[in-house]
């Protein structure tokens, strides 16, 4: 099943028989103190026709704490929320966001973990749809999907420092982060020892959409992410390694989402913090 959808192939897909069920999921990081991102504002505004908004922080995410910034949210909760917006197991679902993708792919993260067969990222987010927008709230019939997890993609804290040392562990966050240069939001900069720094924006173009299969196959064998190796991802708080475990679907390689990532890792003061170039 493919993982990104194009602006051109979901126009076509919604005049289908089987039209996916539309996801906004409008969401930024924001500096300590600065005021959240207002995503369901951002909706009113204008969406693609037929879209409901979801919020990620209140119906993706669990409240923070020792597990993170964006814990993995109650299933309870989740499943509620996709089936109120009509996400149910036969039909597909598209889900977009602003164009860096970060907030779309932790959706579809969530919704393949737990069991969803179809489910792709508008490739571009929203700045690459060239129709109307509405300003309508859509009323789409409830949903009949039930999450079941897959425990094989997703890592705990332990898991994640095991795969370091005998897989592959990415760190998705910028480079200064990874080597401890600058750390804006965590208690501490650096990076779990083992891991390897594989920046998300890098997967991209300059127009946001993801590079070619072949080019992120590249790219990640040169990581030693290749298909058949165990791979993990983390970021700060679990939304931009689902972009890059999103990557890695593209280039055909498997990986599992360590959720709590950098912010649960360096919440407890006795695990190790590497920093540097190198990944020990």
């Amino acid at each position: 099943m493919e993982a990104i959808i194009t602006a051109t192939e979901l126009a076509d897909a919604l005049t289908g028989p089987n039209p996916p069920v539309l996801l906004d999921v409008r969401w930024q990081l924001t500096s300590p103190g600065a005021p959240p991102f207002d995503g369901r504002a951002a909706y009113a505004e204008g969406h693609l026709p037929g879209a409901v908004f979801v919020d990620l922080d209140g119906e993706l995410a669990s409240a923070p704490g020792e597990n993170g910034r964006h814990p993995l949210p109650d299933l309870a909760v989740f499943g509620a929320a996709m089936r109120r917006a009509g996400v149910s197991a036969g039909r597909p679902v598209v889900v977009y966001d602003g164009g860096l993708g970060w907030s779309a792919a932790r959706a579809w993260w969530l919704l393949r973990w737990t069991g969803h067969p179809d489910v792709r990222v508008l490739d571009g987010g929203l700045p690459s749809w060239e129709g109307v927008l509405s300003t309508d709230v859509a009323t789409p019939v409830q949903g009949d999907f039930e999450p079941a997890p897959d425990p094989a993609g997703l890592l705990d804290a332990d898991g994640a420092a095991a795969l370091a040392r005998s897989g592959v562990l990415l760190d998705a966050r910028a480079g200064e982060r990874y080597r401890g240069e600058v750390e804006p939001i965590d208690r501490v900069g650096g990076h779990i020892p083992g891991a390897v720094s594989a920046p998300t924006v890098e997967n991209v173009g300059p127009d946001g959409r993801f590079l070619p299969a072949a080019e992120l196959q590249g790219r990640f064998k040169g990581l030693g992410a290749v298909q058949g190796a165990a791979v993990g991802v983390y970021c700060g708080s679990g939304v931009s390694a689902a972009h890059e475990v999103l990557a890695l679907a593209v280039a055909g390689i498997p990986a599992a989402l360590y959720v709590g990532s950098w912010s649960e890792w360096t919440a407890d003061p006795s695990r190790p913090v590497a920093v540097g170039p190198d990944p020990q």
